[in-house]
């Protein structure tokens, strides 16, 4: 009588230790739902690898296989990584200006990408510079007073960032309209519209990454897309503990005072 129970018993024990063993090698599956099918999970691609070729200022790219200028970029790239700059500050200074700036730039058309300018400008230093510019911008006294800022003994309206901006996109606009690319526009705010315009004839070339320029304004437009790339990939440039600054998505209806 014991035998007849102990053999079914041996028979299930058996049966439950083979189920444990397949359990272990099957294959990791999911259920198509839609199709009623069995798909194995796939892991997900890698991203690809990042290139120079990524890097744009207002969508005008960086020529490519011009070793001279992607030397300039990694060297210039390279200053603003982590390792280098070490500082937080920028971040925070982006998380607090961008709000502001970004719609203003919305409403009068200018590529937002133009809101990494006061954070070169005026971000890593601030204050005054020894030729007179200040604020969030960096306006001359005299340029400052032409696009409607007051600035005397008493009140200085380039350290009012909403006024300031303003000021700043009414003086971009005007400068696309002379020169018909963003980052000739850029390098014009940064050495003057005069200059630009003499090195542009002296030169014969319209192209700012092939053209000769002063040292700071031919880095400018680098700087601007170094500070672009840390601000939206941090990560990759050594921010571990940094969000990424996404791009603007301007309202229906963007409106300034």
């Amino acid at each position: 009588m014991i035998k007849k129970h102990i053999i079914p018993c041996a028979v299930i024990l058996t049966l439950l230790v083979m189920a444990q063993v397949f359990a272990y090698t099957l294959p990791t599956v999911k259920k198509d739902l839609k199709n009623n099918n069995l798909t194995t999970i796939k892991k997900e691609a890698e991203e690809p690898a990042f290139t120079l070729a990524q890097l744009e200022f207002a969508e005008e790219t960086l020529p490519l296989g011009d070793t001279r200028i992607n030397s300039k970029m990694k060297r210039i790239l390279a200053s603003y990584g982590y390792e280098n700059l070490q500082t937080n500050r920028l971040h925070r200074k982006a998380a607090e200006w961008f709000p502001i700036i970004e719609p203003i730039l919305a409403a009068y058309g200018i590529p937002n990408d133009f809101k990494y300018v006061p954070l070169v400008e005026s971000g890593l230093q601030g204050g005054t510079s020894p030729k007179g510019a200040s604020g969030y911008w960096q306006f001359m006294p005299g340029t400052a007073r032409m696009y409607g800022l007051k600035v005397n003994g008493r009140v200085d309206e380039r350290k009012n960032l909403k006024k300031s901006t303003i000021a700043a996109c009414k003086y971009i606009k005007e400068l696309y309209g002379i020169f018909d690319s963003w980052t000739l526009v850029a390098a014009a705010y940064n050495v003057g519209d005069v200059h630009m315009k003499r090195q542009i004839n002296k030169q014969n070339q319209d192209n700012y990454f092939k053209m000769k320029l002063n040292r700071e304004t031919g880095g400018y437009v680098y700087k601007l897309i170094s500070m672009k790339e840390i601000l939206e990939n941090p990560a990759r440039n050594g921010y571990k503990s940094q969000k990424a600054f996404i791009a603007y998505v301007a309202p229906t209806a963007a409106t300034v005072e």
